[in-house]
């Protein structure tokens, strides 16, 4: 909105020239989703303790987690205004890439809303019935399959994936990019929600993501440097760096809040949608595969659950002592504070593996 208020009068006010640099207005983003964290926050829980939203404690899960009760949860609420608000601040509203990637996490943000408001408000155990959750994840990964593999936007580059630490090589899927775009919409969105189980781990996780995704996005945009770095140049993607930084603002300002011991938690409001965004830049920068190692930390969350399901019920035994695996640290001794330190650790540590497989292409 500021750029296409501001930008234009740059030829009566050569100071508004800074709205065409794409770094200028990413900073600007995740400044502003930080100010608008730090000032809505407080509001919001207060709100929702007001209300009696609180997150139900799993009885099955650590002992130690019982201490939570109380605690409100839907502050997912405030992760989505302060990535969506500093986006269409800040973006370029008529590019594809970015409403491709606003509309994304609004309706993962509306399926985790709809449930936290079955669960918490409603006091219905299982909130949204699992299947009806997969159901809308599903449908939207499909229509954004189609969407993506009949109208590309990137003539001739419908249907390809990159494959990392590899030079100019890609993976062309055909038709069953729209399955794949399916997987990982739903599989990535459902890996932070599995992950999202200690205070500060998943959004604290999701920041390195973004950041390693803003870093890509905007040398992709860039014809110079996609061309020195021999990458695929994806012409307009370099807004979603905006994007990206907007999320890293969101997610450090809601870890305001999150961290240990959290005054809120971000429910499936916040996670189904952190994961979606993360899920769907992963596909528009054709860095599918590469989100295998970004994500490294859900992705191991998530098999650790499809382990632990499959070893159960096959083997009638346990591979872990509790899963998700932060879950299986934390009966192994490791204090809540420190598995969540050390998984950023790790997250960092794979932001930077992934940024590197650019040079060595």
């Amino acid at each position: 909105m500021l750029y296409h208020l501001l930008y234009p009068l740059h030829t009566h006010f050569s100071a508004l020239n800074v709205f065409r640099y794409i770094t200028f207005r990413a900073a600007y983003a995740m400044v502003t989703a930080l100010i608008i964290s730090f000032l809505l926050g407080p509001v919001l829980i207060r709100f929702l303790e007001r209300r009696g939203v609180y997150q139900p404690i799993r009885e099955e899960g650590p002992k130690t987690h019982q201490g939570k009760f109380g605690t409100p949860t839907m502050g997912g609420l405030l992760l989505l205004s302060a990535i969506v608000i500093p986006s269409l601040l800040w973006c370029n509203l008529k590019n594809p890439y970015v409403l491709i990637t606003l509309a994304t996490t609004l309706w993962m943000g509306l399926i985790g809303f709809l449930d936290d408001y079955l669960h918490a408000v409603k006091k219905r155990p299982k909130g949204l019935v699992g299947r009806y959750k997969l159901i809308g994840q599903i449908t939207f990964g499909l229509a954004l399959g189609c969407f993506l593999y009949f109208r590309p936007l990137l003539e001739g580059a419908g249907a390809l994936t990159s494959i990392p630490f590899f030079k100019g090589l890609f993976i062309n899927f055909g038709m069953f990019y729209i399955v794949l775009v399916m997987l990982v919409l739903t599989a990535t969105s459902n890996s932070v929600n599995l992950t999202d189980g200690i205070d500060g781990l998943a959004v604290g996780l999701g920041a390195f993501c973004f950041f390693a995704f803003a870093g890509l996005a905007y040398l992709s945009g860039h014809k110079i440097f996609s061309n020195y770095l021999n990458i695929l140049y994806l012409e307009g993607s370099g807004e979603l760096s905006i994007y990206c930084m907007a999320a890293v603002g969101a997610s450090l300002g809601f870890l305001w809040f999150n961290s240990h011991p959290a005054q809120v938690f971000m429910g499936d409001t916040g996670s189904l949608s952190l994961g979606g965004a993360l899920g769907v830049i992963a596909v528009l920068l054709k860095r599918e595969l590469l989100l295998l190692v970004i994500g490294g930390i859900f992705v191991a969350e998530a098999l650790s659950v499809i382990l632990q399901v499959g070893s159960f019920r096959f083997r009638k035994k346990r591979i872990f002592r509790m899963s998700p695996l932060h879950h299986h640290f934390e009966l192994c001794g490791w204090a809540e504070s420190k598995v969540v330190v050390r998984f950023w650790i790790i997250a960092a540590l794979l932001a930077l593996l992934s940024l590197s497989t650019l040079k060595l292409q």
